[in-house]
């Protein structure tokens, strides 16, 4: 279990410092702060390969650098081994290796990593099959140090060299799936469920027969019922079904692969499980982002039954943190927020209080807007509200004012024009209430060419 994160001269700040709950993390901060850089780092944290490094394929996970090379750099952590015992550890970067290094050996880490990819790539670490052994005080690496796939191996399968050989180390969704629902075993009643859970509330997602795409691929494909047809090839469903179902099959693939190597090596499975989700709520319909995040609660306690489970999630979606309000623990879990503040990156921990209404998170410290409405709308409301406040405005100032609000196509409904009609029938004067009805444009209808 990650306990905190220290970076000193890397990434976009001079220094990030975040102490992480037992339980769930959720990261928001505006494109290019680092959000993912972050999770990129929790990755090497607890495995101490880059996800780039093991498989190029990649668009992400490239090794961190230092900010400025002419300083030093360092990634401190702590975490809690197998044992419960609290482990610290600092690497620092060689200028003539251009690499982190630290203590030899495996890293502490005890137990399983999975790192879902805002691309729809994941990275799985996993104590009973990525291991090596240090000899006179250097790595021997004996086993594949991670396994890393790309979009693409997600769905058709990974190889690997293992010993000079290349290996299949995973035969991909597809084939695992087919094979699954062909044996019509625990593992396909397990996907069968984990998908279940995952659809959003109301909703059934339900496993078609297996298919074939053509006469000339003999692929079986599994399908999914939609209510426009019983069978749709799950490689013809829409990229949001297609993204839940590789988050329910790498989660399980994972889990179920720890179990086999434990047993094969005679070991128990792990009692910690680390989930890294970027933009957890990517290609989702919003009914999908209002519930992926208890979702994943739910289903990572079930697959993991007896594991302490740690989520770190970035997001960008309003409903993602509002969905969290229900489950937040303040005792357990935490939520990070990463601002520009005169041109410096700051991170702080912020304290999560429950909003209610999905727009009062656009307008919180998670997002900084400054309205809840359209840029155009945002805009014409703030010029109006420097009316307001003017003790004397002008008639053109005023004018100006609601010619904005009428052009940025301000729905009737909206409660800002309460307060504007308010303020023109008893604050402006009779004269310059007759002259603004008499100027004032009257909006449009559309479809209206007059």
């Amino acid at each position: 279990m990650l306990k905190s994160l220290k970076l000193t001269n890397v990434g976009p700040a001079p220094m990030l410092e975040l102490n992480l709950a037992d339980r769930l993390n959720l990261l928001t901060g505006d494109n290019g702060l680092g959000k993912s850089f972050l999770l990129d780092v929790v990755w090497w944290v607890l495995t101490r390969k880059w996800p780039h490094d093991l498989n190029d394929n990649l668009t992400s996970g490239y090794p961190a650098r230092p900010a400025d090379p002419k300083l030093g750099s360092s990634i401190a952590f702590d975490l809690t081994t197998a044992n419960a015992k609290s482990v610290s550890y600092e690497s620092t970067y060689s200028r003539q290796d251009q690499a982190w290094v630290g203590r030899p050996g495996r890293p502490p880490n005890p137990g399983l990593v999975v790192y879902a990819h805002a691309d729809g790539g994941f990275s799985v670490w996993d104590p009973a099959r990525n291991y090596w052994k240090t000899k006179q005080g250097m790595d021997i690496q004996e086993s594949l140090p991670g396994y890393v796939f790309s979009p693409k191996d997600v769905w058709d399968g990974l190889d690997a060299e293992i010993g000079g050989k290349i290996t299949r180390v995973c035969n991909g969704l597809l084939a695992d799936w087919a094979a699954w629902i062909r044996e019509r075993g625990d593992t396909a009643e397990r996907m069968k469920n984990v998908l279940a859970r995952m659809a959003p509330t109301g909703e059934v997602f339900e496993v078609g027969p297996l298919v074939r795409l053509s006469v000339n691929d003999a692929r079986d494909i599994p399908s999914i019922h939609m209510p426009y047809a019983e069978a749709v090839p799950i490689l013809h469903a829409a990229s949001g079904v297609r993204r839940v179902v590789g988050l329910a099959y790498m989660l399980l693939w994972s889990w179920n692969e720890h179990v086999r190597a434990s047993e094969a090596l005679g070991e128990k499975p792990t009692k910690t499980v680390v989930l890294l989700f970027d933009e957890l709520e990517s290609h989702l319909h919003p009914r999908w982002q209002r519930t992926i995040l208890s979702s994943m609660l739910h289903i990572a306690k079930e697959l993991h039954d007896q594991a302490e489970i740690q989520l770190i999630a970035a997001t960008h979606s309003p409903l993602v943190l509002a969905s969290a309000e229900p489950v937040f623990d303040a005792d357990r879990d935490a939520w990070f927020d990463i601002d520009l503040e005169r041109n410096k990156v700051v991170l702080r921990k912020r304290q999560f209080v429950n909003r209610g209404e999905i727009s009062n998170w656009l307008t919180s410290n998670a997002f900084d807007l400054k309205q809840a409405r359209s840029k155009e709308a945002e805009d014409a409301i703030e010029k109006a509200l420097a009316v307001l406040r003017d003790p004397k405005p002008t008639r053109r100032a005023v004018e100006d004012a609601d010619t904005a609000l009428r052009n940025a196509c301000l729905p009737d409904i909206d409660p800002f024009w309460v307060k504007w009609g308010y303020y023109v029938e008893t604050k402006m004067p009779k004269n310059q209430q007759a002259a603004k009805k008499t100027a004032s444009p009257v909006r449009k209808k559309k479809g209206n060419s007059k």
